[in-house]
């Protein structure tokens, strides 16, 4: 699957909780892409309607992908799932969060339009 940087891809940020780096994902790339986030572990954690939802998923730890193919191994299948390898340190709209953010995906997208 080749990333296209359309507004009509549409991308989930997943998170633990969806406080902080998910949310502060889906907020910076909503002009690039038709965004949403999700938690793992919240009061409402992601589900199998959002996921089936996404073109691509974006997990901010390993961890958090291989959660997914435990609660969804259909979707996961048939999903790209990309792991940013950002730990929880940060807080929403944190500048440091929102440099790595765009640093990761942009390096991303790059890397999948050679492909």
């Amino acid at each position: 699957m080749v990333l296209k940087q359309q507004l009509n891809m549409k991308v989930l940020f997943i998170c633990n909780q969806n406080l902080h780096r998910s949310k502060t994902a889906e907020k910076i790339f909503s002009s690039k892409f038709e965004t949403k986030s999700a938690g793992l572990y919240n009061e409402k954690p992601v589900n199998e309607k959002q996921v089936s939802w996404a073109d691509l998923v974006v997990v901010m730890e390993d961890q958090q992908r291989k959660e997914l193919s435990v609660r969804f191994p259909k979707q996961y299948l048939q999903k790209q799932i990309i792991s940013l390898n950002l730990p929880d340190i940060y807080n929403f709209e944190d500048a440091e969060l929102i440099t790595k953010l765009k640093s990761k995906v942009n390096r991303l997208i790059q890397l999948t339009q050679i492909i």
